[in-house]
């Protein structure tokens, strides 16, 4: 008899792979009955990664938009799903245990059933919780594996962790191929060999289209046993996204599995709706780039997500990189070749990082490095002369144990600045943090929300949530939309990214005529402090800067991004305080 293979619709992950941001809640709720018209959905992921962290960023309150979202694939018995990521909850650095057992709790209440928990180093340590409190809340606990491509991550290699997974009480594996490296023979063992020893487990597949393995991949999974599919939808199908569902179930229905028929009537109301979402103001963040897949992918292993935010750090870097090369006496670089340079140091330099899965945060912390490397040998110095705080974290252990060894010069490299590995359990380095929250809602009069979920989006994104109650986060977005707006309205013929890049007015170069700007590497809020303490101020003036040493953190909607000076010197000034938004280019210091 044939095997039955179901879809699982990414439309959080679709709008995550595209751009800054999703739909509103209204447009959600909109979409969602056509979605479950279509009738090909056994699951939808409705929320997670970024999503709550950019529903605070646009002013919406995300309680309410996840409750409201999931409500009618409730209804319809969709499966409603969500992305999580271990010691790094819903944000980019580790969340206190507490405050992780609170997430499934909340989330099971708005409506989600199943949690899918990735850790981006395979680090079963960070995960076991994220298993155990998501079971204790009544979800079905999803651990995800990282997939990437090397000689350490083998068959064998992830068959280990999954055996710990299991043994944790995990329900279900899925395969996070987050840049679509993942070979497709090696998938089809893989599967195989987890349905051999745990046949009672479920499997589910997502693959991003980016090298273009996704459609090999996906058939050998299946044909290996695996249950559930993730597939996206146009206008946001393909590119750096995932594969379409349409052509997903002609592929599987033609090898001879049962799948379910698409109403071709929904789907093309989904997508006019989507795309309706995408000129409404959502195209304004979307990257043009991230609808062509690129073979340069499978030497380096970067994921599709962060292709866009490479690219304009490339271009940021570009000059630089130029001038450096000049005063060197050496001949200057294209931008194409220095695309190439980045995508095989990246390739290069991975191995003696101890090989970690290239997904957020460590594809940004490899993508650094290598870009600092670039910087440095065309100034004439040797590789890792620079490397940033957060970077240093992920090399001495402090997000989980590395896949592989680092190469002797890291370690050397690291007893030469004095710093210590660290082999502890990652969650002992963050205590619990609930208490304190609890106090500061109470201070502030603010109420603890239905099933706590307002305490939790405080405790998980604090910074965001603050800026969201005081309606900063709202009257910034509808500042930010109206200028991106009128920016593209100039030049009606450039791509919506073009808008993106920051302009120094007048004003701020004439104050310092003759000093060197520091510019915003990202679009984002300027943080002097990770703490996010609203009292953190700039540096002082006078401080000295190596080349490639840290200026700021830039906190963008996918991630921190470290804002390195490009060369060193003396501060003069600073003109952006703590948690203000700046955006690409922007001048945010000047230092001679």
């Amino acid at each position: 008899m044939a095997r039955e293979i179901k879809f699982s619709l990414v439309y959080r992950d679709m709008w995550q792979s595209s751009g800054k941001y999703q739909p509103r809640v209204d447009q959600l709720t909109q979409i969602a009955p056509v979605i479950v018209d279509m009738g090909c959905f056994a699951r939808v992921e409705t929320n997670g990664g970024a999503f709550e962290q950019v529903n605070l960023m646009y002013g919406e309150n995300p309680n309410k938009a996840v409750r409201a979202w999931t409500k009618e694939f409730n209804k319809a018995g969709i499966q409603c799903h969500m992305l999580e990521r271990a010691l790094n909850g819903l944000r980019m650095y580790g969340v206190p245990a507490d405050v992780r057992q609170l997430m499934p709790k909340v989330k099971k209440a708005q409506g989600v059933d199943i949690m899918r928990s990735f850790c981006g180093l395979n680090d079963h340590r960070n995960l076991e919780l994220s298993i155990k409190y998501a079971k204790e809340a009544g979800m079905i606990s999803q651990a995800a594996l990282s997939i990437t491509h090397s000689k350490i991550h083998t068959v064998e290699y992830y068959v280990s962790l999954v055996d710990k997974l299991v043994e944790y009480g995990a329900d279900e594996i899925a395969l996070k191929d987050m840049a679509g490296v993942g070979r497709p023979a090696t998938l089809g063992r893989l599967v195989a060999e987890i349905k051999k020893r745990h046949p009672h487990v479920k499997v589910q597949y997502h693959g991003h289209s980016g090298p273009g393995f996704s459609m090999a991949s996906t058939l050998e999974v299946a044909k290996a046993g695996a249950d559930v599919i993730d597939v996206a939808m146009e206008p946001l199908s393909w590119g750096m996204v995932h594969p379409d569902v349409i052509s997903v179930q002609a592929m599987l229905k033609d090898a001879g599995f049962v799948v379910p028929d698409i109403n071709m009537n929904a789907y093309m109301e989904a997508r006019r709706l989507t795309q309706s979402f995408i000129d409404d103001f959502l195209g304004l963040y979307i990257n043009p780039k991230n609808k062509i897949s690129s073979s340069l992918l499978v030497g380096c292993g970067l994921p599709g997500g962060m292709m866009g935010s490479m690219m304009t750090d490339l271009r940021g870097m570009h000059n630089a990189i130029n001038m450096a090369l000049k005063k060197s006496g050496k001949p200057e670089v294209t931008f194409d070749n220095l695309l190439v340079q980045l995508f095989q140091e990246v390739e290069l330099i991975w191995p003696m990082l101890g090989y970690p899965p290239l997904v957020t945060p460590f594809s940004q912390y490899t993508k650094n490095i290598a870009l600092m490397n670039i910087m440095s040998m065309a100034q004439g110095k040797p590789r890792f002369s620079n490397i940033d705080k957060d970077s240093w974290s992920m090399i001495l252990g402090k997000a989980g144990k590395l896949p592989g060894p680092l190469a002797p010069e890291i370690v050397e490299l690291a007893k030469k600045n004095g710093f210590e590995f660290y082999d502890g359990v990652p969650q002992d380095a963050y205590p619990n943090a609930l208490p304190e929250y609890i106090k500061e809602m109470e201070a502030n009069g603010w109420d603890r929300g239905e099933d706590d979920e307002e305490l939790f989006e405080l405790a998980m994104h604090d910074r965001q949530y603050r800026d969201y109650k005081s309606g900063i986060a709202k009257e910034r977005f509808i500042k930010e939309v109206e200028t991106l707006r009128a920016e593209q309205a100039k030049t009606p013929s450039a791509p919506a990214v073009a808008v993106e890049k920051g302009t120094m007015p007048n004003y701020l170069s004439e104050k310092h005529p003759n000093a060197k700007p520091i510019v915003a590497t990202a679009t984002g809020q300027v943080l002097w402090e990770l703490d996010f303490n609203d009292k953190s101020v700039p540096p002082a003036p006078g401080r000295q800067y190596k080349p490639g040493e840290q200026f700021c953190i830039i906190q963008s909607s996918y991630a921190l991004m470290p804002c390195n000076v490009v060369e060193g010197g003396k501060l003069i000034d600073t003109c952006v305080a703590q948690g203000t938004m700046v955006k690409k280019g922007d001048v945010i210091g000047w230092m001679e």
